[in-house]
């Protein structure tokens, strides 16, 4: 399986609801801009007033929850686990958070700023992983962690 990467690759929006079983209001990846199997994958998600999470969080100074970004950081990784439409060793299978390590918040992250999502597979074995994801806000870092992920068959 080759790389997916390169300038000016996008994975859109279609393409991610085929990778990932997560929908409204819950997906939070909205662009690929690079994708290795098995390997890393980096995404945006562009941070809007009107998500839902807003109405409650802060009304008065609308802040993204650190949960949220961390969230989008394990869906990235879900992707990069996750790979093509070619792997086959994925297939069915949906990745479940396991654990999270060293989470770090850098700075609130508000309407209007886009995050850039970085994730690279530190281990993968079978249907156990690891990865570390870094959250950016231009070139700002705002958040990083590790996470432990189990790829599940359907049912379980």
């Amino acid at each position: 399986m080759g790389d997916v990467k390169g300038e000016g690759f996008v994975l859109n929006i279609m393409a991610i609801q085929e990778r990932l079983p997560h929908r409204y209001p819950f997906l939070m990846v909205d662009r690929v801009l690079e994708l290795e199997p098995g390997k890393r994958a980096v995404a945006l998600k562009n941070v809007t007033i009107n998500d839902p999470h807003f109405a409650g969080h802060y009304p008065e100074r609308p802040i993204m929850p650190g949960v949220l970004i961390l969230e989008a950081l394990a869906q990235v990784g879900g992707l990069a686990v996750m790979g093509t439409d070619e792997d086959e060793t994925s297939e069915g299978r949906v990745p479940l958070l396991a654990g999270v390590d060293g989470a770090r918040f850098r700075r609130p992250v508000i309407p209007g700023d886009q995050l850039r999502l970085e994730v690279d597979i530190l281990q993968l074995r079978h249907s156990i992983g690891k990865c570390r994801g870094v959250a950016f806000v231009g070139e700002d870092k705002v958040a990083e962690a590790e996470f432990m992920f189990a790829l599940a068959s359907p049912g379980q």
